[in-house]
């Protein structure tokens, strides 16, 4: 285990349990990232990922500087690393809008906008900009197959776009299309209904540009589909989870080279059978929405989930015998996103020590607005 790539020499100096992560994987990732696009311009990432003002200042010097984000606080954080131009891309609703006003207000310099699916919500964002005497920048969010949020492209989302460049408090700055529906592990199936869930989109795109109305981009898809819309020039791309990777996606896409660079540290904290021990990673540790497994075990690889609690997770089918209280566990989350914004910090893995930690500044739903 000592020459395994996440095995941490001064493991005894970290509590459990605990996230690593390792930035000559995520450079690599980065690297990975700027090639698929082809251009950094046309990136902007989704950083709901990682939530690290770190890695959104890396992403500004390898100039990256159009991001994509959740929450305002993701927003903030993402100003004061030096983003240029931050997208929300969860409709801002309530006393929020006026906080993503209060934000562009405060940091000038930096391009603020959110994605909008309705009249009520792109009135109200465009008065909270009359408020403040500013034009905040508006997208209008298509639903092309997920069913979440957005319009659904044809005459109401032309007439919603026509609104949205009338209305005065706001700007607007183009599409938006989320197509996280499309996870199939064959590319060729992938790209198939990524074509054709995207082929509205560029139909809604050239009506209101015949209409002389202002469409200056598109931004499209996330990571699943980043390679396929990556072979589109005009579109912007917002990949996310490629920074970090997780198991998940490893699984259901093997065509995409990225590495895993974020791992979560556990520990045998109890043996109650010969094949079964307890670790200290329960939900509050690591996402637990999805089915089990909900981590692969990097040095427990048979270890298989029976009971997941608060606090705990309960796994069979090891010799408990060749374990020890207190062994360190390493494993990849499932699914890192919501992973990440359960801990308050990352200890940085170099060359096998970690001697660094970095806040998840942006887990917190306010950092100052």
């Amino acid at each position: 285990m000592d020459s395994a790539w996440y095995a941490v020499r001064n493991v005894d100096e970290i509590p459990s349990p605990a996230l690593l992560v390792y930035p000559e994987r995520i450079e690599r990732n980065f690297a990975a990232m700027i090639r698929i696009a082809g251009d950094v311009s046309r990136l902007r990432p989704h950083i709901k990922t990682h939530k690290l003002p770190e890695l959104v200042r890396r992403q500004v010097e390898l100039g990256i500087t159009k991001v994509k984000c959740a929450t305002i606080a993701e927003a903030e954080m993402a100003v004061l690393a030096g983003a240029e131009d931050v997208l929300l891309a969860c409709q801002p609703v309530g006393p929020n809008c006026d906080r993503l006003v209060e934000l562009a207000v405060r940091h000038p310099g930096a391009r603020l906008s959110a994605v909008l699916d309705n009249e009520h919500s792109a009135r109200a964002l465009s008065d909270s900009a009359l408020k403040a005497s500013i034009r905040i920048g508006a997208w209008m969010d298509l639903d092309i197959g997920q069913h979440r949020t957005g319009v659904e492209p044809g005459d109401a989302a032309v007439e919603l776009y026509q609104l949205i460049a009338k209305l005065p408090g706001l700007e607007p700055r183009g599409l938006h299309a989320y197509d996280g529906h499309l996870h199939d592990p064959d590319l060729s199936a992938r790209k198939e209904a990524c074509d054709a869930a995207f082929a509205p989109v560029q139909a809604v795109r050239q009506i209101l540009l015949a209409l002389g109305l202002p469409v200056p981009a598109v931004v499209a898809g996330g990571t699943p589909t980043f390679p396929i819309h990556a072979q589109r020039s005009d579109v912007e791309l917002s990949p996310g989870t490629c920074v970090l990777w997780d198991a998940g996606y490893a699984k259901k896409l093997p065509d995409l080279v990225f590495e895993p660079a974020a791992v979560v540290l556990t520990r045998v904290v109890s043996k109650p059978t010969p094949e079964r021990v307890c670790l200290d990673l329960g939900h509050k540790a690591v996402a637990s929405e999805m089915q089990q497994p909900r981590v692969v075990f990097l040095n427990l690889p048979r270890a298989n989930p029976v009971a997941h609690n608060e606090e705990h997770l309960v796994v069979e089918g090891v010799d408990a015998s060749a374990l020890s209280i207190g062994d360190a566990i390493y494993g990849i989350p499932w699914h890192v996103c919501p992973t990440v914004a359960l801990h308050q910090e990352v200890w940085v893995v170099r060359e096998g020590l970690a001697s660094t930690r970095w806040t998840v500044t942006a887990r917190a739903r306010r950092i100052q607005i």
